[in-house]
């Protein structure tokens, strides 16, 4: 996989076998939606192989934090640090939601937080023709629960979870609301701020 952008454009990172990458076209929206993200501080959550995380180093923020707990995603992710050597750059090998507790408890606080669950881990029934869009039981919503309880996001931060179309997210968590989605394929983008 090619990073599309920034000082370290065309490099090529390493990718863990059994990992759903995301799409060039879908990394280069979400960044095209963000704008100008220069020196502000980065959450990469499920990292794999730190891909998106290294997109937002390449295009200027200043420190990238990455949490993975697969040992094959975590040497993924080491031999890119290798490769690109970022500045500030750090890799947390244990669960999520501990890990979100853990930076609560530390008052550490991020700008941007990403957030690439597996698709298919944590999933209510799939949907039958007519039902109502109620797949209310997906990883990335019970994340985006564990990051309202444990606010980690800066006041002007932005918390942007990448899920399959079918998984509806609320369009409130707590102080957590949703302001854009944007969809590419089975892929959905979904953009939330803190209100309130």
């Amino acid at each position: 996989m090619r990073i599309t952008s920034g000082k370290y454009k065309g490099r090529i990172i390493k990718m863990p076998s059994g990992i759903r990458p995301t799409q060039d076209k879908v990394r280069q929206a979400l960044f095209n939606i963000l704008g100008d993200i220069e020196g502000l501080s980065f959450l990469e959550l499920f990292a794999g192989s730190g891909a998106i995380g290294f997109e937002a180093v390449s295009r200027g923020v200043s420190e990238l934090t990455l949490v993975e707990c697969s040992r094959d995603c975590l040497k993924a992710i080491s031999k890119n640090i290798e490769y690109l050597k970022p500045a500030a750059c750090s890799i947390y090998p244990s669960e999520v939601d501990k890990t979100i507790k853990d930076f609560y408890r530390d008052n550490r606080q991020f700008d941007i937080i990403f957030l690439d669950p597996p698709y298919y881990k944590g999933l209510a029934p799939r949907l039958r023709s007519g039902q109502s869009k109620s797949l209310v039981n997906s990883l990335a919503k019970k994340t985006l629960q564990t990051l309202s309880a444990y606010d980690i996001l800066t006041p002007n931060g932005f918390i942007i979870a990448q899920h399959f179309k079918k998984d509806c997210l609320p369009k409130k968590i707590g102080e957590l609301h949703l302001f854009k989605e944007a969809r590419y394929a089975d892929t959905l983008l979904s953009f939330y701020r803190k209100v309130g």
